[in-house]
């Protein structure tokens, strides 16, 4: 248990990911901006506990990129403007004093959005409407809308909304990385799967076609602003609105993709999974970090999925993640770091956090931290 701590507390300095300790809060949407984006007073004290709490790095929740198609949800914070910036500048600061990082994680929902003041429809790689329905504890009700497939020009004017985003986030408001969501369903990742994206230009096809998107937002991020901070991208293989999706490919898949984004020059790589250390597919035996480690030996790997417990965190570094990032951990303990270090037990996850709506509560904010 000691060796575990000290594993977990110890120090990660890798590709310009410097942080005091491996352990992260990971991005969690809770739709708490102001009806035009901007962070409210509440947002500033909800992250500010995390750093207060002993968290090395924290990990926005999804920022909107453009006021064109990337809105996914009514009262998510966007960094599309200096005015929704400038209210992050806060944020920052406030974690900057405890000795925390704060990684702006960059959204864009394509076929996915279930509000959006900037269009009356949504656009995604293929004209393909998606599956379940939509989120009713983000403001969502009743199927998706079906989505347009985006033009050439679309997709262009997506990579660019990801670019100028980075570059506010990092000048403006002062984040120390940007993480790309690439992940869960959303835009990038409905060009990554194969029955989302039916493309057949060179964004479509083959596995190394659907990455390609990825690939382009990944170097234009990294050509604009990655002197500056790391930048790096959140992977998954299941999505908010279809849990348990696999890539086809299998391992396979899993080098070309891993493969692609190290070539392309991401510093970090954000693997979520339902149960992190479980096998990424069934009969094999390596979970997608060990497969993230092994096709991008040089990247930092942030791992997500069920992570909250010392053991299992431990455990996790050992399958070649670097960094461990929690959600329903943090928000039941964003004093978590220091809890492990004390020994002290953890509060249960109360769900009703989440509910009716996934705002967030007075009731998180009252929770006494340990210091």
């Amino acid at each position: 248990m000691k060796q575990a701590l000290s594993s977990i507390l110890s120090r990660h300095d890798k590709n310009g990911v410097s942080v005091k300790n491996r352990l992260a809060v990971a991005p969690m949407t809770r739709v708490t901006a102001t009806p035009t984006g901007v962070p409210t007073a509440t947002m500033r004290d909800y992250y500010a506990r995390f750093a207060k709490g002993g968290f090395g790095l924290v990990i926005t929740e999804g920022l909107y990129t453009d006021k064109a198609f990337s809105q996914g949800y009514r009262n998510q914070p966007g960094i599309t403007d200096d005015e929704q910036a400038q209210g992050w500048s806060a944020v920052t600061r406030d974690a900057h004093e405890q000795g925390t990082l704060v990684f702006a994680q960059l959204m864009h929902a394509g076929a996915l959005s279930q509000f959006n003041p900037y269009r009356d429809h949504t656009a995604g790689p293929s004209a393909v409407k998606p599956a379940g329905k939509q989120m009713g504890f983000y403001h969502g009700e009743g199927d998706y809308a079906d989505p347009v497939a985006m033009t050439e020009e679309q997709i262009a004017e997506a990579v660019d909304g990801f670019v100028q985003s980075a570059v506010r986030a990092v000048r403006v408001a002062g984040f120390d990385g940007i993480e790309i969501h690439g992940a869960n369903g959303y835009l990038l990742d409905q060009f990554l799967t194969a029955h989302t994206n039916v493309r057949e230009d060179r964004w479509g096809g083959s596995t190394q076609g659907r990455v390609s998107l990825l690939v382009e937002v990944v170097k234009a991020v990294k050509a604009a602003i990655g002197g500056e901070v790391p930048v790096g991208i959140r992977i998954s293989q299941g999505k908010v609105n279809d849990f348990t999706n696999k890539w086809p490919g299998r391992e396979a898949d899993a080098a070309i993709i891993f493969g692609a984004l190290a070539q392309a020059g991401a510093d970090f790589i954000h693997v979520t999974e339902f149960e992190a250390w479980q096998p990424a597919f069934e009969g094999g035996s390596n979970s997608l970090v060990a497969l993230a480690r092994r096709h991008a030996p040089d990247v930092t790997i942030i791992a997500n999925g069920s992570l909250h417990s010392l053991e299992r965190a431990a455990e996790i570094l050992q399958h070649g993640a670097d960094i461990v990032a929690l959600g329903r951990g943090a928000l039941a303990n964003p004093d978590l770091p220091h809890l492990f270090e004390k020994g002290e037990a953890l509060r249960e996850f109360d769900g009703a956090i989440l509910g009716p709506i996934a705002d967030v509560k007075d009731s998180e904010l009252a929770i006494e931290l340990v210091r």
